[in-house]
C-alpha cells in the first residue's frame, strides 16, 4: 500500500512539472508584460502627455509586442524589485539596472546591453572640492542616493555617508535643492540631466566610482530572459536598437554581444 501510494505522488510531481507553465506563457496568458521602472531619464520617464518613454521604456514596447501582449509600466521602490518580481507584481525590471552580485543571484537576466558607471554629481560651484576622493571623505560629506541602487552600494563601499531618497532624480533635487551637498547617480543619466542645456544647468559631475553594465531582469529561471536575448539580437541586426540608442543620445553606452 505504501508502495502503491508513493508511486502516486512520483507520478503526480511528474505531471506537475511537465504540465508546469513558462513564464512566457504566463505572460501571454494574461496578456500584458509588466514593467517594474523608476523615473530614470533617458531610459525610463514621462514625456508632457504623461506617457512613459526612454530607451528602456521604447524597448519594452517593441519587446512586449513582439510576444504579442501590452505592456504596462509600473513604478516600484528601487530596494523592493526583487520582492515585486518574486510576488508577481511585475514580470521583469527593466530600469538601467546594474548587474550586481546581488541581481545575478536573485533574477534571471539579460545579457548587458550597457556600459555605464557611478559618478558624483555637485553644484559647479563645488566641482573643485570633489576631485579627490581622500579629501572627499576627510571632509565628511552626505551623499544623497537612491535606496538600494547601485550607487547606494556604491557609496557604502567608498564607506561615505549617505542619505537615502526614493529615486536618483530625487537624489538630484536634493543638490539642486541645496538639502544635500552632492549625489551618487547613473553616469547616463547624469549626461542627460546635468550640465548645460539641461534642466540642471547649476550642476556637473566629477569623479567617476566604478565600471558596471546594464541588464534587464526576470523571475529566477525565466524563460523571458533568453526570449529577451534574442530580440536583442534581431534589433542589432536591424539597426534598430542602435537608431533608438541615438534618439535619446546613448548610443556610445551600447554594448553589442
Amino acid at each position: 500500500m505504501k508502495k502503491a501510494l508513493l508511486v502516486l505522488m512520483l507520478v503526480v510531481a511528474m505531471c506537475g512539472c511537465a504540465f508546469a507553465e513558462s513564464d512566457s506563457e504566463y505572460v501571454k496568458a494574461k496578456g500584458v508584460l509588466v514593467v517594474g521602472i523608476t523615473d530614470f531619464q533617458p531610459m525610463d520617464y514621462k514625456n508632457e502627455a504623461g506617457e512613459w518613454i526612454g530607451f528602456d521604456a521604447d524597448l519594452a514596447k517593441a519587446f512586449a509586442e513582439s510576444l504579442g501582449v501590452k505592456v504596462e509600466f509600473q513604478e516600484i521602490e528601487w530596494n523592493n524589485k526583487i520582492l515585486e518580481l518574486n510576488g508577481k507584481n511585475i514580470d521583469c525590471v527593466w530600469n538601467g539596472m546594474t548587474l550586481t552580485a546581488e541581481v545575478l543571484s536573485s533574477m534571471e537576466c539579460s545579457k548587458p546591453y550597457c556600459n555605464n558607471a557611478q559618478i558624483i554629481v555637485v553644484p559647479v560651484s563645488e566641482a573643485d572640492k570633489f576631485q579627490n576622493m581622500e579629501s572627499i571623505k576627510q571632509r565628511g560629506i552626505t551623499f544623497a542616493v537612491e535606496h538600494g541602487s547601485a550607487g547606494d552600494e556604491q557609496a557604502k563601499s567608498q564607506g561615505l555617508k549617505t542619505v537615502e531618497v526614493q529615486d536618483q532624480a530625487s537624489a538630484l533635487m536634493e543638490v539642486a535643492s541645496g538639502s544635500s551637498n552632492a549625489a551618487i547617480i547613473d553616469s547616463l543619466m547624469a549626461a542627460a540631466m546635468v550640465g548645460p542645456g539641461t534642466g540642471y544647468e547649476n550642476l556637473t559631475y566629477t569623479i567617476g566610482l566604478n565600471i558596471e553594465e546594464y541588464g534587464v531582469g526576470f523571475r529566477k529561471g525565466s524563460d523571458l530572459a533568453e526570449v529577451l536575448n534574442k530580440f536583442f539580437d534581431a534589433g542589432y541586426a536591424t539597426g534598430a536598437i542602435e537608431k533608438l540608442a541615438e534618439q535619446y543620445k546613448i548610443q556610445a553606452a551600447l554594448i553589442k554581444k
